[in-house]
């Protein structure tokens, strides 16, 4: 009966002792780089998708130039050098106003063009342009916006 006893009394300080540690309370302490919450306020003031309120006509060259994520209509993409360049001139023809941008990621080089705060203002370029440029998309990526 004494060995009944001991180990009887061992189950049980084991389940008290599961019990207990299972039934403790305490702080949870979230570390996170302060980096986190400045991109979350910068990417809220953005909004990328949102539809422009008013078109004006910003000088470029006494304005201020930042960065900011919105959408670029690509015109070219292939590995001839020389057809980069000369779509980037037929379409420099073609509007004046709009700016230009060629890149080159081996093997390809691509041409992409606008800069532009909604998608819908891309859709609406892109819609005009597939008269006369094949293979034209609609690229999310950094953009030039001027103030």
């Amino acid at each position: 009966m004494n060995k009944k006893g001991i180990l009887l009394f061992g189950l049980f300080l084991c389940l008290w002792c599961v019990d207990s540690h299972a039934q403790q309370k305490g702080k949870v302490e979230i570390i996170a780089d302060p980096l986190i919450n400045l991109m979350q306020r910068n990417r809220m003031g953005t909004n990328i998708t949102a539809n422009p309120g008013s078109k004006t006509v910003v000088d470029k060259k006494n304005a201020t130039r930042s960065k900011a994520m919105g959408f670029r209509v690509q015109i070219y993409s292939g590995s001839n050098r020389t057809e980069a360049y000369a779509e980037q001139a037929r379409f420099k023809k073609l509007y004046k106003d709009i700016d230009t941008y060629v890149s080159y990621d081996e093997p390809n080089y691509r041409v992409k063009v606008g800069d532009f705060r909604s998608r819908g203002e891309a859709q609406n370029l892109m819609q005009g342009l597939r008269k006369q440029f094949n293979n034209v998309f609609i690229f999310t990526e950094e953009i030039y916006i001027y103030q």
